[in-house]
């Protein structure tokens, strides 16, 4: 089967607009609103079907939120299935103001959700028969910090292979489990780990121990403006972030997960895939507000890529 399940812990209704200028106190006046299904997994859902791929979204929802959330993947292509949880899905807001071009982003934590909410999820991920699983974003508020520890350990019996891409302790116990095939931390998140700053050097040096004492197979560090280092038993590789007009910076790492996991899918080598996540987070950032990248922006930077290979 080469459907890619992609899973959703803390969903989100994303809505972006803008405004003239952002001051406190006064009331700020938007324009141009935008609502969109949001969260790490349910964005990386989004870029796979966008691609072209076959993407299966296991998520929470809940609440009065619930609905809307749910009305915004309706006319997808994305395979869903949804687990019930008690608290309102979260609703992320994102405002770009004109007369500076600044990104502001207030992202909320998200519902409390207790481990007997989440269990169906995870019997689900237990019978899941497909070759890529990606877990993606911040785990709520209630959740133990092992949870996607659990899900590794799952996928690892299984031989499904795990994209993992969050943060924080939930990281860090991912991790120390092992068997993830795909990570994708950022420079701080190496750096957490370390417990110190990083150069250049540091970071691969870090994240060639990582490779080595099997928390993932392959590891993909995201540099920002610097790039992206891409490490594993074979090489540590860097790439450079690609010259594009940026609009917005939202969906981009998701876009990178998605685009990736999918050329994996298709039989594609690491370094190639690599490069075909680079291209997607380029072109998401060359999307206004909450829009992930579109099929042919990423197939013109991936091609622009390959001529640069030749």
């Amino acid at each position: 089967m080469n459907a890619i399940l992609t899973i959703a812990l803390n969903p989100a209704v994303d809505i972006s607009c803008t405004a003239q200028t952002v001051k406190p106190i006064h009331k700020i006046r938007t324009k141009n609103q935008k609502s969109d299904p949001g969260g790490g997994g349910t964005n990386v859902a989004r870029v796979i079907s966008v691609l072209g791929g076959q993407p299966v979204l296991a998520y929470l929802s809940g609440g009065t939120t619930g609905p809307m959330f749910e009305s915004l993947l309706v006319d997808s292509a994305i395979v869903q299935y949804r687990f019930e949880m008690q608290g309102p899905v979260r609703v992320a807001y994102m405002i770009w103001e004109e007369t500076t071009g600044a990104e502001y982003r207030f992202v909320p934590e998200g519902p409390e959700v207790s481990i007997e909410e989440i269990e169906p999820l995870m019997k689900f991920v237990g019978g899941f028969d497909g070759r890529y699983c990606v877990a993606s974003g911040s785990l709520p508020p209630g959740l133990p910090t092992d949870t996607y520890a659990r899900i590794a350990n799952t996928c690892s019996h299984k031989g499904t292979r795990l994209v993992l891409d969050t943060s924080g302790e939930a990281l860090q116990e991912a991790f120390a489990h092992g068997g993830i095939y795909l990570a994708k931390p950022s420079r701080h998140e190496l750096e957490v780990f370390a417990g110190h700053r990083l150069d250049g050097q540091g970071l691969r040096d870090v994240a060639a121990m990582l490779v080595a004492k099997g928390a993932a197979k392959n590891l993909v560090v995201s540099l920002g403006a610097d790039g992206a280092l891409l490490a594993n038993e074979d090489a540590i590789t860097h790439a450079p972030s690609m010259k594009v007009k940026v609009r917005s910076a939202v969906g981009a790492g998701d876009s990178f997960v998605g685009a990736m996991t999918w050329w994996l899918s298709l039989g594609k080598s690491v370094a190639e895939s690599f490069r075909f996540g680079l291209a997607a987070g380029a072109a998401a950032a060359m999307t206004p507000g909450t829009g992930l990248c579109r099929q042919t922006d990423v197939l013109m930077l991936f091609d622009r890529l390959k001529q640069q290979q030749v």
